[in-house]
């Protein structure tokens, strides 16, 4: 199993946050939480992880990021893929990641993601292995129900799935991920929901008041 964090996205909204209260802007990834930014909690909880590899995509603010790993002395840790158009979608982010090795399973989470644990990820990679047909099935953080699951509504990252099975769907899109979700549970690809340790695990940090409440609960 590999993994990719996505870290390509332009940051707007935390940005957006950061003018209202009349702050310099400050990569949401850079925020910390117990003296740590946020991407290395994200990376050390998949290092952690059984996983071999681990692909960070950057995009925008790809030279922040980049120095961001230099200083936590990951470089060596992970790869790096660059998109070379940096105003695409996750969906395109993802399709970039994989497309030389789709003959391989693959985590997929956001670097915006500290509070999903290694033993969630564990959870969730078990579940796929052993899955009765593993090359068509995702297994995914469960929003609503757990086990198996007829809806992909609400669904995204963090998820694993395997490789081949997620490019057919990519081709030709460039958005969000929820809606090729949707289209794959319509095909018969078969879901199954991973159950979150605590509601913390649930949460993406994209406003900066989403940051002030995970970082008052995890630094308690």
């Amino acid at each position: 199993m590999d993994a990719i964090i996505t870290a390509a996205g332009k940051n707007s909204r935390m940005i957006d946050d950061f003018k209202q209260r009349n702050k310099k802007p400050i990569h949401k990834l850079k925020l910390e939480i117990n003296n740590k930014p946020i991407l290395i909690h994200t990376i050390e909880k998949v290092v952690n992880a059984d996983i071999n590899n681990i692909t960070i995509a950057l995009g925008h603010h790809k030279d922040e990021i980049y120095s961001l790993l230099k200083e936590y002395d990951l470089l060596d840790t992970v790869n790096i893929k660059i998109n070379e158009d940096v105003n695409v979608g996750l969906s395109k982010t993802i399709e970039n990641c994989i497309k030389d090795n789709l003959d391989e399973y693959y985590l997929f989470t956001a670097a915006d993601q500290p509070t999903i644990s290694t033993e969630t990820i564990n959870n969730m990679i078990n579940i796929l292995k052993n899955a009765p047909n593993p090359k068509n099935t995702i297994s995914v953080l469960a929003r609503r129900k757990i086990g198996k699951l007829d809806s992909a509504e609400g669904l995204g990252m963090p998820f694993c799935c395997y490789g081949n099975l997620l490019y057919k769907y990519l081709a030709n899109e460039d958005g969000n991920l929820n809606p090729i979700l949707r289209k794959m549970i319509k095909n018969n690809v078969e879901f199954y929901g991973t159950p979150s340790r605590n509601e913390l695990e649930l949460k993406n940090i994209n406003h900066y008041a989403e940051y002030e409440y995970i970082k008052e609960k995890l630094e308690k």
